[in-house]
């Protein structure tokens, strides 16, 4: 399933809460100075929070991945090899405005002439390739092993008690989601009325005197809003209101044994009909977005004066649409990395998970093909506050946290804006042993169709920014190879000691450093100064 951190889900904690009571000096910042960074203080502006993820630690005391340092002092200069990067997620609008030109086109074959022009068994895949065909909404992998009725599953019995207490914990969020949304739109329609404008501000809202203890309520709502970062309610009104549509989603199809969604022909759980789908890899509804903002973060075309830039240049995005509303098919997802693997992409980028996995040998097998095409894999850890040493999630490089299968997989954890205590997102998963690195995830502003843009917070946002540093390495040191590219983003990260809020606990304090293998966020200008130094080794 997409790993994807809605707004909507903090708009819901808060909810719940009105309703109980009303290295040296190649690096860009010295290892040892880091944990004295001051910290910021002053709000983020709005130009800040549409692009803090390129921003710099110690020029900026923002925890980005210094991406804009890296353009004006080391790439400026440069002229970089395309590299085709691989979008294993939901459809991608190809036709979006700032995606123009960063999309990849299949050279040998001919659009629109119904023929498998280049054999390779995919009829007219232009820009890639979907295995989802018409179908978008889909059961959790677990529902579907209930589904089944296959009681002599090991894990059956906890399919069954996990999935009726997930289907409990969503109607309880429902009924919130539902009771708070409709006193927000009293107060909205009351503070309209009482204010006599339509679009009445906070200033207007303090400015209320009254003894009515009913509008006193409506008031205290709309206070309560503007403290969760909504700016109006009608804005609250609208992130609640998709919320909605998410939960009764989850209830409708994910959740729901008796719903099937797949729509190819094909057996799922046989890997003899290897070629089914369509040359569609655009979405097929206007929710589906996750693909089209994942490739921004990617390949958004950078200082076209449109919505935000991408981390990499010289990038064209295939579009792999295997990931649906709900979990992903193993087959889907490893034949998705086989054709990526086969038709020239140097870095894939997934951006989904799950917890069960029927054939994951399917999808370790492709992994370890991937590896011998020199692919680069960024994996996006999840959103569960999950240490993953202790929990298995897929897809994954390893099996109980035995040896990893391949050195071409990276893992990454997602970071907030705030650099501190509060740095490291509350939703992230961490581990030491099967997490490797922490990127911006939080609220990143990019794509989504219909040439509109929009801030998504997860993992999912956190995984591309680390894509975009692979593609960036591997169009200017293409000699390197793809375990050496990992290798350098590993090492160059800024390393931190710094103790942590982990899992949005504040009673869960941990040192950074515990929270992942290489104990560091991902850094695009320290990354290409070492891939230089590794680069001139190699030759």
């Amino acid at each position: 399933m997409k790993l994807f951190k809605s707004f909507a889900i903090v708009a819901f904690a808060a909810t719940t809460l009105f309703n109980c009571g009303s290295a040296s000096s190649v690096l860009s910042t010295p290892m040892e100075n880091i944990d004295t960074m001051p910290l910021k203080t002053s709000e983020l502006t709005d130009a800040e929070k549409q692009h803090w993820g390129h921003l710099d630690l110690k020029n900026d005391t923002i925890p980005g991945m210094s991406v804009d340092k890296a353009y004006n002092e080391i790439i400026k200069n440069k002229k970089g090899a395309k590299v085709i990067v691989a979008v294993i997620d939901s459809g991608i609008d190809i036709d979006h405005e700032d995606l123009q030109g960063a999309i990849w086109t299949n050279p040998k074959e001919i659009p629109g002439n119904g023929i498998d022009d280049d054999n390779n068994g995919y009829v007219d895949d232009i820009h890639g390739w979907n295995f989802l065909g018409d179908g978008y909404d889909e059961q959790l992998e677990y529902v579907r092993l209930l589904a089944s009725g296959d009681t002599s599953n090991p894990r059956y019995a906890e399919a069954k008690a996990e999935r009726q207490a997930d289907y409990d914990k969503y109607a309880g969020i429902k009924t919130n989601y539902e009771q708070f949304l409709q006193q927000i739109k009293n107060a909205d329609d009351a503070l309209t009325k009482e204010t006599k404008k339509e679009n009445y501000t906070e200033e207007d809202v303090n400015a209320i005197s009254t003894s009515n203890e009913i509008l006193k309520q409506y008031v205290a709502i709309a206070k309560y809003v503007y403290s969760m970062d909504f700016k109006t309610l009608k804005a609250a009104i609208a992130d609640i209101s998709e919320g909605l549509v998410d939960i009764n989603d989850r209830l409708n199809y994910n959740l729901n044994v008796d719903f099937r969604g797949r729509k190819t022909g094909d057996n799922p759980d046989d890997m003899v009909k290897k070629y089914y789908g369509n040359n569609n890899v655009k979405p097929v509804k206007p929710s589906e977005s996750h693909g089209t903002h994942v490739a921004g973060i990617i390949a958004a075309v950078r200082n076209n004066g449109k919505g935000g830039n991408g981390v990499a240049n010289n990038v064209k995005i295939m579009s792999l649409r295997a990931v649906p509303n709900g979990d992903e098919y193993d087959k889907d997802i490893a034949l998705a990395i086989r054709y990526a693997a086969d038709n020239g992409a140097k870095v894939m980028n997934f951006s989904f998970g799950k917890h069960y996995s029927p054939h994951s040998d399917w999808v370790r097998d492709a992994i370890v093909y991937a590896a011998s095409k020199d692919i680069l894999i960024v994996n996006a850890a999840g959103n569960e506050a999950l240490d993953l040493d202790t929990k298995n999630v897929y897809p994954n490089d390893a099996v109980d946290n035995g040896p990893e299968v391949a050195d071409n997989f990276i893992t990454v954890g997602s970071l907030d804006s705030t650099y501190g205590s509060g740095m490291v997102s509350g939703f992230s998963n961490y581990g030491k042993i099967n997490v490797d690195i922490f990127a911006p995830g939080g609220e990143i502003y990019s794509t989504i169709p219909g040439n509109e843009y929009k801030s998504l917070g997860g993992t999912s946002m956190a995984a591309p920014g680390v894509a975009g540093i692979a593609a960036l390495i591997r169009s200017y040191y293409p000699n390197l190879t793809a375990p050496q590219v990992k290798k350098v983003i590993l090492d160059s990260g800024l390393p931190l000691t710094t103790k942590v809020i982990v899992g949005g606990d504040p009673t869960n304090i941990k040192p950074f450093g515990e929270l992942s293998k290489s104990q560091k966020i991902a850094n695009a200008y320290n990354a290409l100064i070492l891939a230089d130094q590794m680069s001139k080794n190699s030759k």
